[in-house]
């Protein structure tokens, strides 16, 4: 009987140590997740962070996604081990997924796939078990790229300036705003005129340019994942045309004034006519110097730029091909200053630094600082890819050009398609084809420029850019073709 007795004390002791522990464990528990905003792209799938700190598992456990900003705002729930997601939004069905495997290790982050513009705002994260429960908010921010620019000429000014509009919508963030001139450099120009509605945000920037040889203006809208952009040639005829309209206005103001001052000689005095004709001079001279200054401005803007890429043509480089980096189809010329795609692959070394599928090279010479500038001859060629890369970039398999991935280059495709690759790319209007192309590089400033140099003219510069490792003069002449595109890259001495 006293064994009896004994032996339930021990099970009652044994039960309430037990149920401590648990109280004990439950109570060091917490849900954690990330402090700042997720920033989302439109399309693409998202992870919404959730998971247990220390790490236990949340299999047994009720796991509810919900939306804190809105009605009827369930988005996933997991309990009883499995997913019950009968109430869920009708926007979110089929789209969202809890990993039993990472339940299993306390993660109970959610995945969102094909990410919607409707997806953005405040989600609520709740694990709750038989005796504790800890919730967690997270922001999603989508970032939605909306329509290309459109540029319009709205109206002219009095001194022969001509005033221009871009427009686009259906933004979300707000993207910054940008006028650039053919060199890329960055104009003054207006305050932004920002308008949101059910569609994201609508931007409107104005600015008023001048005649300045190029006649080429950028409108550059830019996000940080996103990044689009419309050009617009006024010809210089068009600025003629207005500035003697101009002229002619004044011209007839003139004759007016003149008739009119002989119409009223027979009943005025001949010392109002005088001064009204001293009036008409001051008139006629003021006009002469408002052309001649106009003249004057033209003139300082078309040798500003060509003093400005003379200026770069001074940071010029020695640029030889590095051939540890070549891809095993590509042939090297003996100086290392010429390249071309064999049909033959040749039997070489599988090194780290060797391109193994995709036809590229590199320069020998990388630099982490300063500015540089060499040029290429492209003539003669249906295709190529030129700019600069980073030492760290992927050069096994499938390759992608955009600054994301280390590229920061042109291309040339079916022999007169030329786009800058900026994730998705943007098409470059050029009145000729290239026959030589000049690269320039600041690498404090972020900037890498692309010059037509027989034109001495500007084709396209990536701004604003970050660089924290060495960068290599980058070189594709792409396949041959079958002797289309047969043609060598070459890498030419800089004349001034």
């Amino acid at each position: 009987m006293r064994r009896n007795c004994s032996s339930r004390m021990k099970f009652l002791c044994v039960t309430l140590i037990f149920f401590v522990f648990m109280d004990s464990q439950s109570e060091c528990l917490k849900v954690v997740g990330p402090a700042a905003p997720l920033l989302a792209v439109a399309g693409e799938d998202l992870v919404l962070p959730c998971s247990i700190q220390p790490n236990t598992s949340a299999l047994d456990m009720r796991v509810e996604w919900f939306r804190v900003d809105v009605t009827d705002s369930l988005v996933h729930l997991y309990k009883d081990q499995e997913d019950k997601n009968e109430g869920q939004i009708l926007s979110y069905r089929g789209r969202t997924a809890l990993s039993k495997e990472e339940l299993q290790k306390g993660n109970a982050s959610l995945k969102l796939s094909a990410v919607r513009a409707s997806d953005e705002g405040a989600y609520k994260c709740l694990v709750e078990a038989k005796s504790w429960y800890d919730d967690i908010t997270v922001n999603v921010i989508v970032e939605v790229l909306g329509t290309h620019p459109v540029i319009t000429i709205e109206g002219y000014d009095n001194l022969g300036g001509i005033n221009l509009v871009c427009e686009s919508r259906g933004w979300n963030p707000k993207p910054e705003v940008w006028w650039l001139d053919r060199e890329g450099v960055t104009l003054t120009a207006e305050d932004t005129e920002t308008h949101r509605d059910t569609e994201g945000f609508q931007v409107k920037h104005s600015i008023t340019v001048y005649d300045s040889g190029s006649n080429r203006f950028y409108c550059r809208l830019q996000q940080k994942h996103h990044m689009t952009e419309r050009d617009i040639i006024i010809s210089g005829k068009v600025f003629h045309a207005w500035k003697f309209a101009v002229f002619s206005i004044s011209v007839l103001a003139v004759i007016f004034a003149v008739v009119f001052t002989v119409t009223i000689t027979c009943v005025c005095q001949k010392k109002a006519i005088q001064k009204r004709l001293e009036e008409q001079e001051i008139l006629s001279k003021k006009l002469q110097n408002d052309f001649e200054k106009e003249r004057q401005y033209a003139e300082i803007q078309r040798q500003r730029v060509e003093d400005e890429f003379e200026k770069k043509m001074k940071h010029a480089v020695n640029v030889t091909l590095d051939a540890d980096t070549a891809s095993p189809k590509l042939i090297l010329s003996g100086d290392g200053k010429q390249v071309t795609h064999g049909d033959t692959k040749q039997d070489l070394p599988d090194t780290p630094e060797r391109f193994d599928h995709c036809p590229c090279v590199l320069g020998k010479e990388g630099f982490s600082s300063g500015k540089i500038y060499y040029e290429v001859q492209v003539s003669g060629k249906t295709k190529w890819d030129l700019g600069v890369a980073r030492e760290s970039i992927n050069r096994k398999g499938k390759i992608t050009l955009d600054p994301q991935n280390g590229f920061w280059a042109i291309v040339l495709r079916n022999g007169n398609e030329y786009s800058a690759c900026v994730g998705s790319s943007i098409l470059l209007s050029l009145r000729e084809r290239l026959q030589k192309v000049g690269v320039f590089v600041d690498y404090e400033e972020g900037l890498v420029s692309f010059y037509d140099v027989e034109s001495r003219s500007h084709v396209y510069s990536f701004i604003g850019q970050s660089f924290n490792e060495k960068l290599y003069p980058f070189f594709s002449p792409c396949n041959n073709k079958r002797g289309q595109n047969s043609a060598p890259l070459v890498i030419s001495p800089v004349s001034e």
